[in-house]
């Protein structure tokens, strides 16, 4: 199964697309799309989507993976500008038809790292161990993606009895 994990961003949108079958894990692609504070907003969203929507027509994901939306009281305008972002997302997985699959957060964490509190640095060290990486990948919108797919292919995994 091949899953596209996604932390949506609208300076950085990261991606990470894994392939597995219950008992191994294959990195098959990963890389940021970036934008400028300086463009229209506009031309942002449109740069994600095609970018998105180029490695989905390149290797066809059966599910898309995004981290469920967390709003910090003291921070609404990041929530409101990730949410531009996490839209385009959810229109690709209308116009391609794929599975769409929210995960909290902490749901990621223990599924990669063992605990739901786990710091960026552990999801990342596990991340590179689990797909056999000589580093952890960069920037953290990669790991955040990375470990987002695995998340969900050790569910489904976990579904299947693997």
């Amino acid at each position: 199964m091949r899953v596209l994990g996604i932390d949506p961003g609208l300076n950085i949108t990261g991606y990470g697309l894994i392939e597995g079958d219950g008992r191994k894990l294959r990195l098959v692609e990963a890389g940021v799309i970036r934008t400028s504070s300086e463009e229209p907003i506009k031309e942002r969203l449109k740069r994600i989507y095609d970018g998105l929507s180029d490695l989905i027509e390149e290797y066809r994901p059966q599910a898309l993976v995004l981290e469920k939306i967390y709003s910090h009281y003291k921070h609404p305008v990041t929530s409101i500008l990730m949410g531009h972002a996490r839209g385009v997302v959810c229109l690709l997985c209308g116009k391609y038809d794929l599975e769409l699959v929210n995960y909290a957060s902490t749901h990621m964490k223990r599924s990669i790292a063992g605990k739901g509190r786990a710091t960026k640095k552990q999801v990342g060290g596990m991340v590179k161990t689990l797909l056999g990486l000589k580093r952890r990948p960069e920037p953290e919108d990669v790991t955040d993606a990375l470990a987002l797919a695995i998340s969900h292919l050790h569910s489904v995994n976990k579904t299947k009895g693997f």
